[in-house]
């Protein structure tokens, strides 16, 4: 079940200098983040072990896992895992689960033929081991016949997916807890993707690149580049239930990328990104609360993420 408070997180640069890494973390409890977001992109760190690390140098703030390919580990190994911090951590963990980038698994040799049927699958797995049940019966993908852990944990962590497509989305609402929204989830795409959803009770984790500055106009000067992305196929779900979808596809089409993230309209780097003043961030945080999201992650952008974290941390909601 989706927690009744609305959460403003922070993500664990995954290219943050390991010497800063737990001191962000500890930093981020302390600034009142409510969540802090660990990523396992290819290349970079382990999202399992970012997780165990940032649980023990904090005390209370919930650590989230966004995402774990399922295709890259084995359930049963994976249930054993999530278990331990679980049990370790109780109540503090959120496991994401999701396809992984195409183009990463293929790499490894790791993309399924059919990604959504070994998603739902391994899900199913890997919710029968952790509540103590027997894994189900071989499927097309996933065998863990038999397999029963001996440790579970007192409070089962919730499991979200990371997708994009509407198949994927509907499936959220059939097998798992919640979702994480990737940046940018504009209230538009939060929106559409709950009606993809379905009528049901769900967290729903959003990112997006964040920046506080003095001004709009440096916030934005900062943020833009990051923007490259969108002129990515990949990231195309995330915008085509935008009002000017059709012409940000059109301007990323026609134009190099470092002159594509130069002249998006400041409206459209507003609505796409969470950089802007104190109040002008608030503001979009309300906006994505209202959507539909009950944590909203702010990715922390600039050359000194732990500086730019702090920063960020003024725009936390009042809560008096």
């Amino acid at each position: 079940m989706p927690s009744a408070t609305k959460n403003v997180g922070i993500m664990l640069p995954r290219d943050l200098p390991v010497a800063e890494v737990l001191d962000f973390a500890r930093r981020a409890e302390e600034a009142g983040f409510d969540e802090v977001w660990v990523v396992e992109d290819l290349g970079y760190r382990g999202g399992i072990a970012q997780a165990a690390s940032v649980l023990a140098v904090t005390s209370h703030v919930t650590v989230g896992v966004g995402i774990l390919p399922a295709a890259v580990r084995n359930v049963a190994f994976a249930a054993m895992e999530i278990a331990t911090l679980a049990q370790l951590y109780p109540g503090r963990l959120v496991v994401g689960i999701g396809h992984g980038m195409p183009d990463w698994l293929a790499s490894v040799g790791a993309w399924p033929q059919k990604p959504l049927t070994f998603l739902r699958e391994y899900v199913a797995a890997l919710r029968a081991l952790l509540e103590g049940e027997p894994g189900p019966g071989r499927g097309v993908y996933v065998n863990a016949e038999g397999v029963q852990l001996k440790e579970i944990p007192a409070v089962i962590p919730p499991i979200v997916l990371g997708v994009r497509g509407p198949k994927s989305l509907a499936a959220v609402g059939e097998i798992a807890d919640g979702v994480v929204l990737a940046e940018p989830a504009a209230p538009e795409y939060i929106a559409h993707a709950l009606e993809q959803i379905g009528d049901v009770d769900t967290r729903v984790i959003t990112y997006d690149l964040a920046v506080v500055a003095d001004s709009t106009d440096e916030a934005q000067a900062i943020v833009r580049p990051a923007l490259s992305v969108l002129a990515e196929t990949d990231w195309r779900p995330h915008l085509l239930p935008l009002p000017y979808a059709e012409e940000l596809l059109q301007h990323a089409a026609e134009l190099p990328v470092d002159t594509f993230t130069h002249t998006l309209p400041r409206e459209w780097v507003a609505e796409l990104t969470l950089a802007g003043t104190v109040d002008e961030v608030r503001a979009g945080v309300q906006r994505r609360h209202d959507a539909g999201a009950t944590t909203v992650v702010f990715i922390p952008v600039g050359e000194n993420p732990s500086a730019a974290m702090q920063a960020l941390a003024e725009a936390l909601p009042d809560r008096l």
